[in-house]
C-alpha cells in the first residue's frame, strides 16, 4: 500500500514537472547531467564497453566525446519525455519536422496499412506523438509494459494522448491479425534485446554479433503491410527531423531475414551518422551466439 501511494505521488510530481517550460526543463537537465555522469556514474562502464566494442577504430578521445555527449543527451531525453505528458500539438509540430511525411500518409490514404520500424534513437516518444497527429487511421503502438502499474499507466496515458492505442508485445500478433482488414499503422521500436530462448536470429550490428527480434518480419509477411523505417536526425536541443525510408511494399515477396537485415543496416547507418543519440546505457549485448548452444 505504501509503495502504491509513493508511486502515485511520483506520477503526480512528474505531471507537475511536465508543466514547466522547455527552457526551465533544460536547466534541470544540465543539473541532471552532472549528477548522472559525474556523481552517480550511471552505467558508465556499460556505455564505455558498448562504445569500445562498437567503434574500435575510434580513438579513446573520440569515444570519450561520444560518451559525454550521450549523457548530456540522456538528461535532455529524460526531461523531454516528462514534457510529453502536457506538450501541445503546436509545440510537437514545431519541434518534429518531416522531410517526406506524405510517403506514409499516401500509403494509408490509398488503403494500404503501414508498419513503422523505429529504434531507441533520438526522442522516440516525441516522434510517436507526432505520428499520432499526422495519421488519421487507427494507430497501434507496440510496447513492453512496465512492472509498476502506476508508472505504466502514466506512460500509457502520455502515449495515447492524441488517439494512439497501446498494444503489449504479447498481444501484438493477435491484435494486428484481427485488424488485417482495416487500414492501420503500427509502430515498433525493434532494437530491444530478445530473451535468450527467443534469440533465433543473429547478425553483425555495430561490430558485434547481435540478436534481433523477428516479430516485425513475421507479422509483416502474415499481414503484408508496407514496412517503413523511421530515420531520425537530431537537429538541436528539443528539435528533430524525421524521414520515412521504405523497406518493402510487399513483405510476402521478400526472402528470409530480408526485412530484418534491411532494418539493421538502416539502424546502424543512423547511429554511425551521429552516435550520441542512441541508447548506449542499455545492456544490448547480453549474450553471444555460442551462448545459445
Amino acid at each position: 500500500m505504501i509503495n502504491k501511494g509513493l508511486s502515485r505521488l511520483g506520477v503526480f510530481f512528474l505531471y507537475l514537472v511536465s508543466l514547466l517550460p522547455f527552457w526551465f526543463l533544460y536547466l534541470i537537465s544540465d543539473f541532471l547531467f552532472v549528477m548522472i555522469y559525474y556523481v552517480v556514474g550511471y552505467r558508465r562502464k556499460v556505455v564505455q564497453e558498448n562504445l569500445h566494442n562498437a567503434f574500435p577504430e575510434k580513438s579513446v578521445e573520440e569515444r570519450h566525446s561520444i560518451e559525454r555527449k550521450y549523457y548530456k543527451y540522456l538528461a535532455d531525453l529524460m526531461v523531454e519525455t516528462i514534457k510529453m505528458v502536457t506538450i501541445s500539438k503546436k509545440s510537437i509540430h514545431k519541434r518534429m519536422k518531416a522531410t517526406n511525411d506524405y510517403l506514409v500518409t499516401d500509403y494509408l490514404n490509398s488503403g494500404k496499412s503501414v508498419m513503422l520500424a523505429a529504434g531507441h534513437y533520438g526522442n522516440w516518444e516525441m516522434s510517436a506523438l507526432w505520428v499520432s497527429l499526422i495519421v488519421k487511421q487507427r494507430l497501434l503502438i507496440v510496447y513492453k509494459p512496465l512492472t509498476n502499474n502506476s508508472f505504466n499507466d502514466f506512460f500509457d496515458n502520455m502515449r495515447t494522448r492524441f488517439g494512439a492505442e497501446m498494444v503489449s508485445m504479447k498481444n501484438v500478433l493477435r491484435t494486428i491479425v484481427k485488424a488485417k482488414d482495416e487500414v492501420t499503422m503500427s509502430v515498433f521500436v525493434a532494437d530491444q534485446t530478445p530473451v535468450k530462448h527467443e534469440a533465433f536470429y543473429f547478425t553483425t550490428f555495430l561490430n558485434q554479433p547481435t540478436a534481433f527480434f523477428l516479430g516485425i518480419e513475421k507479422i509483416a509477411k502474415l499481414t503484408n503491410p508496407v514496412v517503413v523505417f523511421c530515420d531520425l536526425k537530431y537537429i538541436k536541443r528539443g528539435h528533430y527531423e524525421y524521414t520515412a525510408v521504405p523497406l518493402t511494399e510487399n513483405p510476402k515477396e521478400t526472402g528470409e531475414y530480408e526485412i530484418t537485415s534491411k532494418y539493421v543496416t538502416l539502424l546502424e547507418n543512423m547511429i554511425r551518422r551521429d552516435p550520441p543519440y542512441w541508447l548506449w546505457s542499455h545492456r544490448r549485448w547480453k549474450f553471444k551466439p555460442e551462448d545459445k548452444s
